[in-house]
């Protein structure tokens, strides 16, 4: 029975005996399991209720002094015995050191893969990043992918991990114990079919930290097209038909190269919008009619909209000669036409997508779209990058285009 007890005991306790304090006995390791309250744990934490929970589930323990220490760093090794405990996966004794046997118990269920990094007492005993939890909570409610820099988005948008702050996921970040008991409730939670809250604004940062843009977190409405396109183009969602490799553009004759970086969507709307920081003063912005007489068209007055910001710029220009040598980027947004050009041109009604400025046209690489009044026309949602001339040299790059619902 001592040993049954030890073996499902809490990472801190498992830390104890493996440091040679023996002389603990099974009653007192009863009793440390059955803890739920600790002098470091207020109840107002934030993790306070998912911490009572685990302790009372056995997956993790308190230390014998009555502390819990919720901000200690948890090594991988620490985590998966955790998760594999909690989800009660079947664990085969196995020889080697203490995690051996649950780092195969991960392996079977596909939550660890020697890709991930290497299968070694030095790797597992690294702390764990924010990152990597990420990739095993997503895995650990079914979710797959191929691309390593998608599972934060997969996390996040699952509700299996929030940010740390307003926009921050911190992928980099080391895990602490107190946000592993929660990322671990939270999947058994959701495995249990629960809906789990979202953090939206960590749903952006990591969408655009996968593929570059937050426009499917932030504008989805706008951003449609039938699912039989998506099915066609062999494609999961529609968040993959944005082709990220399409956001470096170079010239015919490779003398001028521009890169976007990211496609930021800014909800006008939304004061807290994380994004709105890669503006000037809001209150100072305006957007154009196309009419370079009117120059009092306001972005405060449009606050039922999205701004489109793009990040990036001129890598190189070889031939200024030949192309407009500038640092912002040449870029144009399709299908978000006005059905009133007469209202757009003379009501200073924005019922289409137009351009944002500060002080003069094109000063800004943003453009505003309404949140509705456009219409299609029968064009398709395009987002492309542009060489900065025209004639034979001019070209472009198609980021996405969609079919969108007409």
């Amino acid at each position: 029975m001592k040993k049954q007890v030890i073996k499902f005991a809490g990472i801190a306790l498992a830390a104890v005996l493996m440091a040679g304090t023996m002389g603990i006995t099974s009653a007192n390791v009863q009793a440390a399991t059955a803890t739920t309250q600790f002098s470091d744990v207020e109840s107002t934490h934030w993790g306070a209720s998912a911490i009572t929970k685990g302790v009372s589930k056995g997956y993790v323990d308190g230390y014998m002094n009555g502390t819990f220490k919720p901000d200690a760093s948890v090594t991988r090794a620490e985590f998966v015995k955790m998760v594999v405990s909690a989800m009660g996966l079947e664990i085969t004794p196995a020889n080697g050191k203490w995690f051996t046997e649950y780092v195969d118990a991960a392996s079977k269920a596909d939550l660890y893969v020697s890709t991930d990094f290497n299968d070694s007492e030095v790797a597992w005993t690294k702390v764990m990043t924010r990152e990597e939890m990420a990739r095993v909570a997503a895995r650990a409610i079914g979710e797959t992918t191929k691309e390593d820099d998608k599972w934060m988005y997969l996390a996040t948008k699952a509700g299996l991990i929030k940010g740390v702050g307003i926009g921050q996921i911190a992928p980099k970040g080391l895990t602490t114990r107190a946000q592993a008991i929660v990322v671990i409730e939270r999947i058994l939670s959701k495995n249990t079919g629960a809906s789990l809250d979202v953090d939206k604004y960590a749903v952006g940062s990591a969408e655009i930290a996968w593929h570059g843009t937050n426009i499917f977190t932030v504008m989805p409405e706008m951003w449609v097209t039938p699912e039989s396109d998506v099915k066609r183009a062999g494609k999961a969602s529609v968040e993959e038909m944005w082709n990220e490799s399409k956001m470096t553009l170079t010239s015919k004759d490779g003398l001028w190269q521009g890169k976007l970086d990211a496609l930021v969507a800014i909800d006008l709307a939304d004061p807290n919008d994380p994004n709105r920081f890669l503006l000037p003063n809001i209150n100072q912005l305006k957007w154009s009619n196309n009419r370079q007489t009117i120059t009092d068209l306001m972005v405060k007055d449009q606050k039922n909209s999205y701004i489109l910001y793009f990040k990036g710029g001129q890598v190189y220009n070889k031939a200024p000669n030949k192309y407009l040598d500038r640092k912002r980027l040449t870029f144009r947004v399709g299908g978000f036409n006005s059905p009133d050009l007469d209202a757009f041109y003379y009501k200073r009604t924005l019922n289409g997508s137009a351009f944002v400025y500060q002080n003069k046209w094109f000063d800004l690489p943003a453009i505003i779209i309404p949140k509705s009044g456009t219409i299609q026309q029968g064009d398709d949602l395009v987002v492309r990058l542009e060489t900065p001339t025209s004639g034979s040299l001019a070209s472009d790059s198609v980021i996405i285009r969609l079919r969108g619902i007409q």
